[in-house]
């Protein structure tokens, strides 16, 4: 992520506060906010920072992000975009709150990967949550789409069973 620790970072769907651990290890007074649609996961990410003023969490959705425009430099979106109802608009957001020449990191699964298919088919059939797993391409095409520049991708096999894609991209 290239992180220096003067960024304002914006976490979309934070979970319990993972990346906002890491962060501040290397950088404590690290500007981040973290959003998420779980209470129950909000609750633990702010237990587990509260002692970082600098790190604040809020209850959002990611198509409907409660910040101004151009106020990140960085929004990261890690292992979460499958759940995303709408997709682009989450996107269109994203590039609204971030700066010119912001980056966007985005980090999930990879239906590229023929055992992704199958988890992404049972995953629809069996977990209301889950929406759809996306191909290296297709995002790529999402983010070309609404005007960020893709400076780096890449996809990575974890196991014999998964596999996950990372894209990086700047706000034009």
């Amino acid at each position: 992520m290239n992180v220096r620790g003067t960024e304002r970072i914006l976490d979309i769907a934070c979970g319990t506060g993972t990346l906002e651990q890491l962060l501040v290890k290397d950088h404590p007074n690290q500007q981040i906010s973290g959003i998420d649609i779980s209470e129950k996961m909000l609750a633990v990410a702010k237990r587990k920072l509260a002692a970082y003023p600098n790190v604040t969490f809020f209850k959002a959705n990611a198509s409907q992000i409660p910040f101004p425009e151009e106020h990140f430099d960085l929004a990261v979106c890690a292992n979460s975009f499958h759940f995303f109802d709408d997709p682009a608009r989450s996107l269109m957001e994203m590039k609204r709150v971030l700066k010119p020449n912001g980056r966007v990191i985005i980090l999930d699964w990879c239906r590229d990967y023929l055992i992704c298919r199958f988890c992404d088919l049972c995953l629809k059939l069996f977990d209301p949550a889950h929406k759809q797993c996306y191909s290296q391409d297709e995002l790529r095409r999402f983010l070309s789409e609404i005007g960020f520049q893709i400076i780096k991708e890449k996809k990575l096999r974890i196991n014999l069973i998964w596999g996950m894609m990372i894209t990086g991209a700047i706000n034009e």
